[in-house]
């Protein structure tokens, strides 16, 4: 296959020269060569910063109508959407990911592109006119500036779409720094937007390593707010680079889901769905429900009938239409898996399915694990693995589900299976996390926002939250009429 090579995309075209290393990208599934990407430097950084800065106080983009702005990032949409086979193999050769979820990641991006236009067209303020005969005041909403994106490598072109339309369809201007593992289609959806006619500056992408672009970008005094998403800890040192520049920052970081199976639930349904959770997308999932919780009364049933399914879930070659789970990102994250792996053995943990390289494979691929009575003080129970582990516990009652969800330092998601609305709305209430979905699994659309409690982060991606973490307000007061002097003499 050809190696596709990418420099820095910087002022509306490809920017190059001497100084810079390169990365080479090899495929997890296969390990040969498949993309080189410009090892960034902070000189680029500051070269891209400068450009957006330019096009935000100098450029059309942010003075548009926002209707002008909707058109542009429709055409964008329209242009993923063609460019929909290349940018899905592209995905697969750099994340390794099942080519059938590559392609949902397309057509997702191609909403939310779309979604975000659509809030182009009402950004607005308010009005108050009760303050007073002789007084009105408006609020107005503005874009917020010059935007630093920092994207990870489990959904590189879905993340990207959860960020940069939205901060676009606001007026910003944006600087990108895609994973260093999964570059490629950050640089083709930008050259896809120059197409759809965004203007030089105002979209740039830097690739680089987290230690150099990455730390420079987050602490660049000519940002005016951070969006990452990424580990925890690595959203701790981003919180600390904006808080020293006073700069605002949304951080999306780790979870650790669970799963919460009541007696009543539609078991099919829920089979499906701690599957999907847990195993979707190679485990490589923020909010993947990796803790199973089963209402005790049922477990025995219920988990036969998971590892059963388990059983026939197909791990392999990422571009066979057939596959489920493919090849972890790298060497050191498969190895990191399987130290998890093998603390769930050491701790006492059943293993019932799993827990071994795939066989027959030549890339980082790990076999459906499935760990039985696991215990909250096991380490599995606690860490996020991010690969394709699941851990179950039983429960007996509602308020054990809850107290167990809820025994973790992350917060992000949650998912609740039961027919009962009573129980639903209950135990979602109480979970403490940014999301709950119930008796479905990794569901969502462009229009729900999503964001995080405790070490899972906070701010907002997505929906109208997600588009006004990107604005700021601006409040004017308006006199009319005479005015009262305040000094009388």
């Amino acid at each position: 296959m050809p190696v596709r090579t990418y420099t820095q995309f910087i002022g509306g075209q490809p920017v190059d020269g001497p100084g810079r290393g390169t990365i080479e990208r090899r495929s997890p599934s296969s390990g040969l060569p498949v993309a080189r990407y410009c090892e960034g430097t902070t000189d680029d950084v500051d070269l891209a910063v400068d450009a957006a800065r330019a096009a935000f106080e100098e450029g059309p983009w942010p003075r548009l109508s926002g209707m002008e702005r909707a058109v542009i990032l429709n055409r964008l949409a329209g242009l993923i959407h063609d460019n929909r086979d290349r940018l899905v193999q592209i995905e697969v050769e750099e994340a390794g990911k099942p080519i059938r979820f590559a392609r949902g990641d397309l057509d997702g991006a191609v909403g939310l592109t779309r979604y975000a236009a659509s809030l182009a067209m009402q950004m607005s303020g308010s009005t108050y006119t009760n303050l007073g005969p002789d007084r009105t005041a408006l609020l107005t909403r503005e874009p917020i500036g010059v935007v630093a994106l920092v994207t990870p490598w489990n959904f590189p072109a879905l993340i990207v779409a959860q960020k940069m339309p939205f901060a676009l369809a606001a007026g910003c201007t944006v600087v990108l720094k895609p994973s260093e593992f999964t570059s490629g289609t950050a640089f083709e959806i930008a050259e896809l937007a120059t197409q759809a006619g965004i203007p030089a500056g105002v979209f740039n992408v830097v690739s680089g390593y987290g230690a150099t672009v990455g730390d420079h970008l987050t602490s660049h005094p000519g940002v005016d707010f951070v969006s990452f998403t990424g580990s925890t800890r690595t959203g701790r040192q981003v919180v600390g680079n904006t808080a020293r520049n006073l700069v605002k920052s949304s951080v999306e970081l780790g979870g650790k889901s669970a799963s919460i199976v009541f007696s009543d639930a539609d078991l099919d349904a829920a089979v499906d769905g701690a599957l999907t959770g847990v195993f979707f997308n190679n485990g490589e999932c923020c909010i993947s429900g990796s803790r199973l919780f089963v209402q005790s009364s049922i477990a025995d049933e219920f988990v036969a009938r998971v590892v059963d399914r388990s059983r026939r879930i197909v791990v392999g070659d990422p571009f066979d239409e057939a596959t489920d789970i493919g090849a972890l990102i790298d060497e050191r994250h498969l190895d990191r898996v399987m130290g998890f792996v093998r603390s769930g053995v050491d701790e006492g943990a059943q293993l019932l399915l799993g827990g071994r390289l795939a066989a027959g494979t030549a890339g980082h691929f790990l076999e459906a694990t499935i760990f039985d009575r696991v215990d909250p003080k096991m380490t599995i129970f606690r860490e996020e693995i991010f690969g394709p582990v699941l851990s179950i516990t039983r429960f007996d009652t509602v308020e054990d589900a809850v107290r167990l969800a809820n025994d973790t330092t992350y917060g992000l998601s949650n998912y609740v299976w039961s027919k009962n609305i009573d129980t639903v709305l209950t135990v979602s209430r109480r979970l403490k996390s940014g999301w709950v979905q119930a008796n479905t699994a990794i569901d969502g659309a462009p229009q729900l926002p999503l964001t995080g409690v405790k070490g899972s982060g906070f701010g907002y991606e997505m929906g109208q939250a997600g588009f006004e973490e990107f604005t700021q307000l601006k409040t004017l007061l308006i006199h009319t009429g005479p005015r009262v002097p305040v000094f009388r003499n």
